[in-house]
């Protein structure tokens, strides 16, 4: 006897929700804007890559409701604490443990709006991160909201020599520029500049191997002339 399917007849299955991995914006508007994101994102991922419990991501889609795919944000940078490292098409909250990004960086570009940045703040308040930073690289403008006790955001008023809670980071602020700083004070670095000083300690190494062998070789010669003239070189040193 053949099994009959327990489908009822005529009734549509729902179609699988699918959650795109793009959002078809690009990631930055400008070098500007691209060089603060990479170098924020590749600085946090260095300051956590050993602990395999931070998961570190720029310009991921993040989707905290299950079953809706429309309400998403694409962070510049996010800060997951508790959720793995890996590869990701996108952030779905609901296969995270429910964990949200605890902190989020959007570095601005001309083309942002107050309407978008708005709506991107209310997002960012009503699923769960706890710090929100906003750079404007062209003004030099830095804004800072933390979530209160109450479960606001709060704006932390003077932000010029502000620490992070969550990554430890400083931020040092002035009229000129933003630099941040890991917790052990270093300024937070470019790739390029990673290089360069990768090849520079690449160089005075190799120097000092040459040095090293110089002084090897007029040591010889020096032991050998000795000899020349019935002298132990080791006697010498003994």
């Amino acid at each position: 006897m053949i099994a009959q399917p327990t489908s009822t007849p005529g009734l549509v299955q729902p179609k699988p929700i699918d959650y795109p991995d793009s959002d078809g914006q690009p990631t930055a508007d400008n070098t500007k804007q691209f060089l603060w994101i990479q170098t924020i994102h590749s600085n946090l991922a260095a300051l956590f890559a050993n602990d395999p419990q931070v998961f570190v991501a720029g310009d991921l889609l993040w989707y905290p409701v299950e079953g809706d795919n429309k309400t998403r944000q694409a962070p510049d940078v996010m800060v997951v604490f508790g959720a793995p490292k890996g590869d990701r098409g996108s952030y779905m909250q609901w296969r995270e443990n429910q964990i949200a990004p605890q902190v989020v960086f959007e570095i601005l570009s001309p083309r942002n709006r107050l309407t978008e940045m708005l709506k991107k703040q209310m997002f960012y308040h009503r699923y769960g991160v706890e710090e929100y930073y906003i750079y404007d690289p062209d003004r030099n403008d830095l804004s800072v909201l933390i979530r209160g006790a109450e479960g606001t955001f709060e704006p932390v008023d003077d932000p010029h020599d502000w620490v992070s809670p969550r990554l430890g980071i400083r931020f040092q602020w002035d009229e000129e520029t933003l630099t941040l700083l890991w917790p052990d004070g270093q300024p937070f670095s470019t790739l390029l500049e990673e290089r360069q000083r990768a090849e520079q300690a690449e160089q005075q190494a190799e120097q000092a191997q040459q040095q090293a062998e110089q002084e090897r070789e007029r040591a010889d010669r020096l032991a050998a002339q000795l000899r020349e003239l019935g002298i132990d070189p080791e006697a010498l040193n003994s």
